[in-house]
Formats: structure tokens, C-alpha cells, sequence
């Protein structure tokens, strides 16, 4: 499902409508799954409520929702998710927590938000410049291995949450 103003290619839509007004009736599905859309809705909570509305008994909602990460799609990019806000807001829309994971430590999130700067320079005159595209291969190699010796989870750039529709 996507809106009608989307950004993005429309061809495989199979559903148009909004966060808060699913065009379907209630208990219409046994899961639900949203990749990094939390952040860009003003009205999260609401958009809780319509998962859990659309979602049957004992249905699950899996979401991934950033932490830590640069503004993105603008000016529609409104919030960051702590692990404890996350589970706030579930919990307070109807729904169990089964688990909030955090999808990486320090050394990625600090990896990946390096080589998202460096490719900055990827543009106009040095854009042809094959040595960024290396640079930023290396850059997450060796931030991934790091991140296998130490995951400081509080500075992770996205958390992954798998709730439960109980009622």
C-alpha cells in the first residue's frame, strides 16, 4: 500500500490509500509489515490504531524504524524511535510486544552515516571518481566486522519491532 502523492513508481501498488485510513474493512489481514514509514507520518499513534484495526486476532505488525539517520525524503521526515518509545507506542495502540531488536551496534550505524557523507562527494565534477565507490565498500567492511566484536545497541540506526494483535 502506498498513497497518491508517493515519490516513488505507482506500477506495483496494489492498494492506494493512508497510513490512518486503510481503504479495507477491519480484521482484513494476518499481518501487517512497514520498512522506515513510522518516521514520515505525523500522527504515528493513528497509524498504529489503523494497523491494528485492519489486523486480526492474534495478527502480527512488523516494523522497522530508524533511531539514528540523517533527514531523508524531506520535509516529510518527522521522528526518531528509541526502543522505549517504541515499545510505548505499541503498547498504548492495542498491541504485545513480542520483540524490539536493535539492527546494529556503533560501528554501523557510524560506518554507514560516513559513507552516506562521502558519497556527497560523488556528484558533479568528482562524481566519475572510482575510488568514493571503494572507499565506502571498505568503509562498511570493516564497520560490519567491528560491529561483530562490539554491538553497542544504543546507538543503532534502525530497530525492528514484531508486536501482536491479542484481542
Amino acid at each position: 500500500m502506498d498513497h497518491n502523492e508517493t515519490i516513488h513508481d505507482k506500477s506495483h501498488i496494489d492498494l492506494l490509500g493512508t497510513a490512518y485510513e486503510i481503504p479495507v474493512d477491519n480484521l482484513s489481514f494476518d499481518s501487517a509489515i512497514s520498512t522506515a514509514v513510522l518516521e514520515h507520518l505525523e500522527e504515528p499513534e493513528q497509524a498504529l490504531r489503523e494497523c491494528h484495526r485492519v489486523l486480526k486476532s492474534g495478527g502480527y505488525a512488523i516494523y522497522s524504524v530508524p533511531f539514528i539517520w540523517h533527514l531523508h525524503e524531506e520535509p516529510r521526515d518527522f521522528f526518531r524511535y528509541s526502543k522505549y518509545g517504541l515499545k510505548y507506542l505499541f503498547e498504548k495502540t492495542g498491541f504485545e510486544i513480542i520483540k524490539i531488536k536493535a539492527l546494529s551496534g556503533f560501528w554501523v550505524t557510524f560506518g554507514q552515516l560516513l559513507v552516506y557523507n562521502i558519497y556527497r562527494f560523488n556528484r558533479g565534477p568528482m562524481k566519475y571518481i572510482p575510488i568514493i565507490p571503494c572507499i565506502g565498500i571498505a568503509i562498511q567492511g570493516v564497520s560490519y566486522l567491528l560491529d561483530k566484536m562490539d554491538k553497542t545497541e544504543q546507538w543503532t540506526w534502525m530497530h525492528i519491532v514484531v508486536a501482536k494483535k491479542t484481542d
